[in-house]
């Protein structure tokens, strides 16, 4: 595998949590645009949809897209990613975020090593890694309606050991992926879904250890 791409990769990936944090940031700091996200359910589901369109379009049309396309879309998602996540910002202590970051991250660069230095083919525990994700967000569903607390503690841990499993084989794929994409694209998709197992293992720990603001 090309270390370049995979500096590539990382350095999209930064840049990904880069924009989406301070995006969340800023909309947590103006009352107005706070306003205009939560203060409609209309206004925050189109959010929510056009996040989603972005990932859908980003994953469905990247190996045909020239790199600066990918990139631009990948950077846009991570926008509308920061504008929808800006509630942690107003739910969760600074501190708190800062301190879970650090440890995400601890445990993105551990299951990374793992992924990159194992000889465990770990592109076959795909299809598993799918059925449970899919099993908790059935689960997630559920509880809205059932709302427990105990649930929702199962069901976040559930989620982070998914994730974790997800950043392992997400490098490997990665790696295998060399070759078959140009490489500013490979790049884009390797920080993309890299960027979205972060993401999901830092909402979950805040979940399970964030203080909230009093």
């Amino acid at each position: 595998m090309n270390s370049k791409v995979f500096s590539k990769v990382f350095f999209w990936m930064f840049i990904g949590l880069i924009v989406t944090f301070a995006t969340g940031f800023t909309c947590a700091s103006n009352i107005d645009a706070l306003e205009f996200i939560y203060g409609s359910s209309i206004n925050y589901l189109i959010l929510i949809v056009i996040e989603l369109g972005l990932a859908v379009f980003l994953s469905a049309r990247l190996s045909k897209m020239n790199g600066i396309t990918a990139k631009l879309v990948y950077i846009l998602y991570t926008f509308f990613s920061g504008v929808t996540f800006s509630s942690i910002f107003v739910i969760y202590k600074l501190e708190s975020i800062m301190w879970i970051f650090l440890a995400s991250a601890l445990l993105f660069l551990i299951f990374a090593l793992i992924g990159h230095f194992t000889k465990v083919d770990l592109t076959k525990f795909g299809t598993m890694l799918a059925m449970i994700l899919l099993g908790i967000i059935i689960c997630m569903l559920i509880n809205m309606f059932i709302g427990s607390e105990q649930f929702d503690i199962i069901i976040s841990c559930f989620s982070i050991a998914v994730f974790l499993g997800y950043i392992a084989y997400d490098i490997q794929k990665i790696k295998k992926l060399d070759g078959e994409y140009p490489e500013e694209n490979l790049a884009v998709y390797g920080a993309f879904q890299l960027y979205l197992d972060f993401i999901n293992v830092l909402l979950d720990l805040l979940r399970l250890f964030g203080s909230e603001r009093d």
